[in-house]
């Protein structure tokens, strides 16, 4: 039998772009795991997060984030968590440590995750994305579920020139051609 060695490859090829005002680059360091609440599970899952990594539960529309994790609400019992993986934290180490107080799934090949950054983010974002992204209605750790383009998606203001566009990986390259379109056209 031959030897077979598969390697991980981002879903768009490692993409990175600088625009005149903003960059746009495919973020695929970041590990993903779904956490859903068991019935009358939210203290003892929310105990485990602060023992294990000094992180609390998001709230609906706003992340969370200590020691390299962060909390993104998905629905009312809900989130991800998003970190980078390394020899000290994978996403089965992490799957472990919430196996008695949390449903968890592996989601890093599930979604695709664009880091759009610069003066001119909001302003690409503008275009595509129906939500007031102004940083007084949508501060740093906000996140929400929303549309771009025709696209589902879920967006994070990491700082206030940065932010997370996660979809569904299946329509990646059109998230994409989505996203960087937009920043084309707000380029100045």
């Amino acid at each position: 039998m031959a030897d077979i060695t598969l390697i991980a490859a981002p879903v768009l090829g490692g993409f990175n772009h600088e625009f005149s005002n903003c960059t746009l680059a495919e973020r695929s360091d970041i590990a993903l795991i779904s956490v859903a609440v068991p019935r009358d599970g939210d203290t003892a899952l929310s105990t485990k997060l602060d023992t294990a990594w000094t992180l609390t539960m998001p709230t609906p529309s706003t992340t969370t984030q200590a020691n390299g994790m962060r909390a993104i609400p998905l629905t009312a019992d809900q989130f991800l968590l998003a970190f980078h993986p390394d020899t000290n934290r994978t996403e089965v180490s992490v799957q472990d440590d919430l196996a008695e107080v949390g449903y968890t799934t592996v989601q890093t090949d599930a979604w695709v995750i664009l880091e759009l950054s610069g003066e001119g983010a909001t302003s690409a974002l503008e275009r595509i994305c129906p939500l007031d992204l102004a940083p007084d209605a949508f501060p740093t750790g906000s996140a929400a579920r929303t549309v771009m383009e025709h696209l589902g998606a879920m967006i994070v203001r990491v700082d206030n020139t940065r932010f997370w566009l996660m979809s569904a990986r299946s329509s990646a390259m059109s998230f994409l051609h989505a996203v960087e379109t937009s920043c084309r056209w707000t380029a100045s």
